[in-house]
């Protein structure tokens, strides 16, 4: 889903969950997915989504994480602060490329490790500041 009404419908055709793409969010903005839509775009996003659900939770693509591993902490800060269940991170160098097209170029291992250790560990500090609440997120 990419706002507030394809969520409603994806949640009323009966499905478990739904999936905030990078893809459809930059596109409603008349954007190809090439990381020209930034951190707080999507942040916004989410929390249309997440308020027009009434009974799915929502996933988010969070690209790269936005930057360096200050800024995939702050990503896992603000999908969970704007109500997304869980977040996906992109193995991709910075500026990315839509997954579905050619010319891509991934980053190194330790990078790539790097992005998900700084996601885990900023989603255990959001359990130990909240005391397990608001704190949880796929990762």
């Amino acid at each position: 889903c990419y706002d507030g009404l394809t969520a409603r419908l994806v949640e009323r055709a009966g499905f478990d969950l739904t999936f905030m793409t990078g893809y459809g969010v930059s596109a409603v903005h008349g954007l190809p997915d090439t990381q020209l839509i930034s951190y707080g775009e999507m942040v916004a996003s989410a929390r249309l989504i997440t308020g027009s659900l009434k009974k799915i939770p929502c996933i988010g693509d969070g690209d790269t994480g936005y930057g360096a591993l200050p800024n995939v902490e702050r990503t896992v800060r603000g999908y969970v602060s704007a109500g997304l269940a869980g977040m996906m991170i992109e193995d991709q160098v910075t500026p990315k490329r839509c997954g579905h097209t050619k010319g891509k170029d991934v980053v190194g291992f330790d990078e790539a490790v790097g992005r998900v250790r700084a996601a885990v560990e900023a989603r255990r500090r959001l359990r130990e500041e909240k005391g397990d609440q608001n704190g949880d997120l796929v990762l």
